[in-house]
């Protein structure tokens, strides 16, 4: 949970809220297969449909009031990757933070996966 404080009074935001709308400002991305989730067990990569992409988000809190954002992605085989990494850095970090009123210090990107079509 966030909390905001202003002059009329807070605004408390949950983690939910954000991790979605990171996850969807990143499946929006041209390249970005979905969302991506570790199996412990085996360490296989598994593709997540759209309803279950916040389990590739994960928001970190810091001590400025500002928040960090690690995304796990699948992404489409022959893509640029630096320069995707960086359209989904900039979008996320622009679709959080203008959503929320939350400073977004930084979005971390990891590719988990490529997907040939």
């Amino acid at each position: 949970m966030i909390k905001l404080d202003n002059e009329r009074g807070s605004i408390c935001i949950s983690s939910e809220v954000i991790t979605w709308l990171a996850g969807d400002a990143a499946t929006r991305c041209f390249g970005v297969k979905g969302m991506a989730s570790r199996q412990k067990e085996n360490g296989f990569v598994q593709l997540l449909r759209r309803e279950s992409m916040t389990k590739g988000v994960v928001v970190h809190a810091n001590d400025d009031d500002s928040i960090t954002i690690e995304l796990h992605i699948v992404v489409d085989h022959g893509m640029n990757l630096s320069a995707l990494s960086t359209s989904i850095m900039n979008e996320v970090s622009y679709k959080v933070s203008s959503g929320t009123g939350i400073h977004v210090r930084q979005v971390d990107v990891y590719i988990d996966s490529m997907v040939i079509d």
